[in-house]
């Protein structure tokens, strides 16, 4: 297991939000997460919420704007927050735009050269992760959780659907819930899966895969700004619901008057998503 380097550590409600990186085996690069250990971590182990954040966002955007440590604190809850993508891997157009390479690594294991290297944000989500945080926290590795915004919603949404039991709940703000049509999905899936006719696509869409979804038990839970300018272009929640019904799946959708995609709505209604996740942590 690669050794951490501690980057920061803010005393904050009674436990310590810190700062990490090591080095990735799955990405082959050094890698950053923050960690938030609230105060009841001096008194044993405790579950586990892991925060996926969008596009152009690295580990420090939801520990700097959610608000999440006052409540994280209050269940006794640790939050894991990774950056989003690889970073200073040296590939051709890695840079070029916001919304594809750094990051923009849409949580899915790239199957097209050059990125297939280097671009393996779900194993190392899902499989690198939680080793690196059960080796090094007291954590109950059984009691984990998965939520994210935007880009990160897809995230949270996929790593569920093709992980049945790994996560105990799951949660979204504007989640990307049909990558395959909307205009970010289809340029990520594009570059890092190859074209449209490939079968691929489908494997990391989180409206198809919820269509063959054979796992435990699961309420997802959705939440969307009514105002948010790309809900008709890249988000359609509708689309993962209407999914959900047909293939009996247990799904909230909660849509807010006047919300857009900013962290003003995420820190708005962050502790009603924790609650959520503590009824199903500490079940």
């Amino acid at each position: 297991m690669a050794a951490l380097s501690e980057v920061s550590s803010n005393r904050s409600f009674g436990g310590y939000q810190k700062v990490f990186s090591h080095d990735s085996k799955e990405l082959r690069c050094k890698m950053k997460f923050a960690v938030y250990l609230p105060p009841q971590v001096e008194d044993g182990k405790l579950p586990v919420i892991y925060w996926l954040s969008g596009l152009e966002c690295t580990e420090q955007n939801f520990i700097m704007k959610s608000g999440v440590q006052r409540y994280a604190s209050e269940h006794g809850i640790i939050i894991v927050a990774p950056d989003t993508s690889p970073r200073g891997c040296n590939i051709p157009g890695e840079d070029d735009s916001y919304d594809f390479g750094t990051g923009a690594g849409f949580y899915l294991d790239a199957i097209k050269e050059p990125w297939s290297e280097n671009y393996r944000m779900f194993s190392y989500i899902t499989k690198e992760l939680p080793e690196v945080i059960n080796s090094n926290f007291a954590t109950v590795e059984e009691s984990q959780s998965i939520m994210g915004h935007s880009m990160g919603g897809h995230g949270a949404l996929i790593c569920v659907l093709k992980n049945p039991g790994k996560y105990r709940s799951v949660s979204t703000f504007s989640a990307i819930c049909n990558p395959s049509i909307g205009a970010w999905g289809q340029k990520a899936f594009s570059g890092y899966l190859g074209p449209a006719e490939s079968a691929s696509w489908a494997d990391w869409d989180a409206t198809e895969l919820v269509k063959k979804y054979s796992g435990p038990p699961l309420e997802i839970l959705l939440d969307q700004g009514k105002a948010d300018p790309r809900l008709e272009t890249d988000l359609f929640p509708e689309n993962f619901v209407n999914a959900c019904k047909e293939s009996e799946i247990p799904v909230i959708l909660h849509m807010r008057d006047g919300y857009d995609h900013s962290y003003y709505y995420i820190a708005s209604f962050i502790e009603e998503h924790i609650k959520h996740h503590a009824k199903y942590l500490k079940a």
